[in-house]
């Protein structure tokens, strides 16, 4: 899998993975395609990759990803921005997104998702 998280991103997904609690032992990144804006999506903190899910292993860090958000992520950066005018994860040089427009052949810029850290919540595991 070729995926590349920066320093900001690994550290945001790690602080993620402490304050999770308990036998918390990685991020999950679920990714789907979201139009026009590139890509949707959210996250949670497990305790173990759920079926189906591949486990990377990133310098002591896990990072889990379902079958579509390993396609979706294929070739990404996935950074941290925390800015006043922005704040979130976000992913570049996502393959296939950009554009909605199907009549024009010109390459575009890459696409650019983001998610909303003020939408964090913490859920209790059993």
């Amino acid at each position: 899998m070729d995926i590349t998280l920066t320093p900001a991103a690994q550290k945001f997904m790690r602080r993620m993975v402490r304050f999770g609690g308990d036998g918390v032992t990685g991020f999950r990144l679920l990714v789907s395609p979201g139009g026009c804006s590139g890509l949707a999506s959210e996250f949670t903190v497990e305790v173990a990759p759920p079926a189906g899910d591949v486990a990377l292993e990133l310098d002591g860090f896990k990072l889990f990803l379902p079958a579509q958000s390993r396609l979706l992520l294929q070739g990404a950066t996935v950074d941290f921005a925390d800015t006043p005018t922005e704040s979130g994860l976000t992913f570049r040089n996502v393959a296939g997104a950009g554009s909605c427009s199907s009549t024009t052949s010109a390459p575009t810029a890459p696409a650019l998702a983001t998610i909303d850290v003020a939408s964090i919540g913490r859920q209790r595991r059993p």
